[in-house]
């Protein structure tokens, strides 16, 4: 099992790190129509295809008023479309939406701790998204851009997901330990 000192070198460690807010990046299958492509997608999930994820950021908050967990992602506004779907594909643009919602506990699979926020995250979190350019396309402004640039916003870490692709974490599909 990977040690913490893992997560301090591709995220932010601290001694006070008790008091701020925990970063993490998962990873769930693509949302597809029902039928063959939903079964694509989550056959694509379970081999473990980088390109054929969809990222988001997690928040576990260290505030005792905020006992939940937060997701941040970015998705197409109808991500179940096949009109989506071949657009996107082909290289335009498709309305996208920033979402948020709670969680109760974080994911046990393709879930990574990568540091922690030096401000209130969720705050922070809030302001990058009302700068954030909704019109997806992918490859150059989807979930990834969004989770690279969120992360890196939250903890000053820049590239995250290549830093875990890249990672022998990614690829074996091991996670890191969960706070100490």
């Amino acid at each position: 099992m990977l040690s913490i000192s893992f997560a301090k070198s591709i995220g932010r460690g601290s001694s006070s790190r008790s008091r701020r807010d925990e970063v993490y990046v998962a990873a769930v299958p693509l949302r597809a129509t029902k039928g063959p492509a939903q079964l694509l997608m989550s056959t694509a999930y379970s081999l473990n295809f980088w390109d054929l994820q969809h990222f988001m950021v997690i928040i576990s908050p260290s505030s005792s008023l905020h006992s939940q967990a937060l997701v941040y992602d970015f998705q197409p506004q109808d991500p179940e479309s096949i009109a989506v779907a071949v657009a996107a594909l082909s290289g335009r643009n498709v309305p996208g939406v920033v979402l948020t919602r709670t969680l109760k506990k974080l994911p046990k699979r393709k879930c990574w701790f990568v540091g922690y926020s030096d401000t209130d995250a969720m705050d922070a979190a809030n302001r990058f998204n009302k700068g954030w350019d909704t019109d997806l396309r992918i490859n150059l402004h989807d979930c990834r851009n969004y989770v690279n640039g969120l992360v890196e916003y939250l903890t000053g870490m820049k590239a995250v997901l290549e830093q875990l692709q890249s990672s022998s974490m990614a690829r074996d599909e091991m996670s890191l330990p969960r706070k100490d």
